[in-house]
């Protein structure tokens, strides 16, 4: 028996929703898993030792007084940043002789700042219990009665200049103003360093593998307080790739390594393309850790070698995951994969998951899925990647009840560093049931194709870029006889504002058209357009909007139209909120005709992780339905889009 019985009822007892998710993957090895003692969240230790923690022998504490009174505030907080003293001073150290040792470096890391910031003549002076650092006996002893007192005076003498500055060898020809080095101007030493750093990196892009600083020297005149700077670079010869060799791997074959690296003998020498190289292989997930080298000499056909060191992480991992929430109950999830199956970096997941418990006692309307992935990167090509998979899947959202069976194989193409587009084939078997159109059964054989622009300089928490995508689904529905299609567009922008992009505005544009059945029902109830919940309107239920007949039967669309716009503003290095709005219209009309326009609202807070930024939002509808959501929670990692 169905469980919607009258009109909207599937939607009344959904007036809002809390949402809260843990989840955890391991990674092991053929026989389970290594020795932990201690379990960390967020960077809390909340259970086990944590192994972390600073021990010292014979510890002595101590005060100091970093005395900056009358330095300029730039100054005096870049060097209180840069004490270790000031940072350590709540920690003790190990024995008389650590302070004396830590003293010493802070005083190379205070000039060296002083230096950065063109402050050639500065004076760094250090006591320890009122000696002077360099009067003290190699090995001293301080009272221990009370907490050693250090004390850092700093005279910072006067700001510098450049003066001559001279570029020389194969360097000569360069103009050293576009690299920041113009007589009278700043003279700090990061400045010197850079304009060094970078001539080097302009001869390594113009293909020179073996170009070398091989001198830099820098002269201060303390009478006319300038500094003269003279840089020396010895280019060496232009050179192409030459061969490339693999180290460090163990079952991943190395011809594969070289393949999907696209390091290609002969080709001019680049250093962007050693970058992306690195980050291609990266992105496998095989190996923890990868490092390029370059010959430190020409092979005898004028090429630069090549050698690509790796070293393989664990290929086997398993993950489980559970969530809870008011509107659907207690979910669980577990998954298992391995990451190299044939040795060429292939991988293998199967997944499974169990949803909407104890929102029905049925366990027939609870919801399942399970599947497998298979997915092998350069089939064919080093820049296609082929998928094939196979799910199943038991779904009863307040929309329709459907058990579907999918297969699925495709192959993805990267055009470019950016541009990726791929093309496959589907057949999908669907038993579906509606309150509007009872009892149907379906078999769709669908031809996915996608394009995809992607220039976020993040995928997990993106400050500036866009990412756009167009699809195309050519479907025949062999039951009845349907020939269909679906078209879905997105776009997605960012830019963030300020010095460290404390706010950054962030907008998505979706659009979707059924086209080419004479009627809804004709098309599986899967492939029918909703929206509403945190996936597209914030605010609403989960698929709650949807054209309705006349007894409050969800009917599904055949065309959307939704747009979400955030401002993600950073309280904190680690806090942020996110005021947003949300807008979709789902309506049964070809293309999108906004008959129907529902807004949620709300506000959000983040909270960064290495992992990306842990998400709260909560919304409510402006428009609401009768006896529908009055507001959401939603909660998950990463942004929302």
């Amino acid at each position: 028996m169905r469980r919607r019985t009258g009109p909207r009822k599937s939607i009344a007892y959904r007036r809002a929703g809390t949402v809260a998710a843990v989840a955890a993957t391991l990674a092991l090895g053929p026989f389970g898993a290594g020795n932990a003692f201690a379990f960390k969240l967020f960077g809390m230790t909340l259970w086990g030792e944590d192994d972390t923690t600073d021990e010292v022998s014979d510890p002595v504490r101590y005060t100091v007084d970093l005395k900056t009174d009358n330095l300029d505030k730039d100054l005096k907080d870049s060097l209180a940043d840069t004490s270790t003293l000031v940072a350590d001073k709540k920690k003790p150290v190990s024995g008389d002789l650590g302070i004396v040792i830590k003293a010493r470096d802070d005083r190379d890391r205070l000039i060296a700042t002083l230096y950065e910031k063109a402050r050639y003549g500065a004076v760094v002076t250090i006591t320890i219990d009122g000696t002077n650092l360099d009067a003290l006996p190699p090995n001293p002893t301080f009272s221990r009665a009370k907490p050693v007192a250090v004390t850092i005076s700093i005279d910072p003498g006067p700001v510098f200049k450049l003066g001559k500055v001279s570029l020389l060898g194969d360097a000569a020809s360069r103009d050293a103003a576009q690299y920041g080095l113009v007589p009278g101007g700043d003279a700090g030493s990061l400045t010197i360093l850079k304009a060094g750093d970078k001539i080097v990196a302009d001869f390594k892009n113009e293909g020179h593998p073996l170009v070398k600083l091989t001198k830099r020297d820098v002269v201060a005149d303390h009478a006319t307080r300038t500094v003269d700077v003279s840089l020396r670079v010895d280019s060496g010869p232009v050179a192409p790739f030459g061969n490339v060799g693999v180290t460090g791997q163990k079952s991943v074959d190395p011809n594969f390594i070289k393949t999907y690296a696209r390091i290609n003998e002969g080709r001019p020498y680049s250093p962007d393309e050693l970058k992306k190289a690195s980050d291609r292989l990266r992105k496998l997930g095989v190996f923890s850790s990868v490092t390029i080298r370059e010959a430190d000499k020409l092979a005898p056909d004028g090429s630069i070698p090549m050698t690509i060191e790796v070293s393989e992480g664990k290929q086997r991992y398993f993950g489980v995951g559970a969530q809870y929430s008011t509107i659907d109950g207690i979910g669980l999830q577990g998954y298992w994969g391995h990451r190299n199956l044939t040795g060429r970096a292939d991988s293998l997941r199967i997944e499974g998951s169990v949803s909407r418990i104890g929102e029905s006692t049925d366990v027939g309307q609870l919801d399942y899925s399970a599947g497998v992935t298979y997915v092998r990167p350069a089939t064919f090509y080093p820049s296609a990647t082929f998928t094939a998979g196979l799910k199943m899947q038991s779904l009863h959202p307040d929309a329709y009840d459907a058990n579907t069976v999918t297969a699925s194989a495709g192959l993805a193409y990267e055009l470019s560093d950016q541009d990726t587009v791929s093309a496959g084939g589907e057949v999908s078997y669907e038993q579906d049931s509606t309150d509007a159109y009872g009892d149907q059964n379906y078999l769709t054989v669908a031809i996915p194709l996608e394009y995809v622009r992607d220039t976020r300089d993040n995928k997990l928490d993106p400050t500036e870029g866009y990412r756009a995508s167009i699809s195309a689904k050519p479907s025949y529905e062999a039951m009845g006889g349907t020939v269909f299609s679906s078209f879905e567009g997105s776009i997605s922008g960012y830019q963030g504002i300020g010095a460290n992009n404390n706010v950054v505005f962030a907008g998505k544009l979706s659009l979707g058209s059924l086209i080419g059945a004479n009627n809804v029902e004709d098309i599986p109830a899967t492939r029918r357009f909703y929206a509403g919940g945190g996936g597209s309107v914030r605010g609403y239920a989960y698929q709650e909007i949807s054209p309705y007949n006349s007894k409050g039967d969800a009917l599904g669309g055949s065309a959307y139209a939704t747009a979400s716009f955030e401002a993600r503003v950073k309280i904190t290095d680690t806090i942020g909120i996110v005021p947003f709005i949300d807008v979709g219209s789902v309506t049964d009309s070809t293309f999108p005709d906004f008959s129907d326009l529902r807004i949620g609202a709300g506000v959000g807070v983040r909270y960064a992780t290495p992992f990306g930024p842990i998400r709260l939002d909560v919304a409510v509808p402006l428009k609401k339905y009768p006896d529908g959501t009055a507001y959401g929670i939603y909660a998950g990692i990463g942004q929302s889009f």
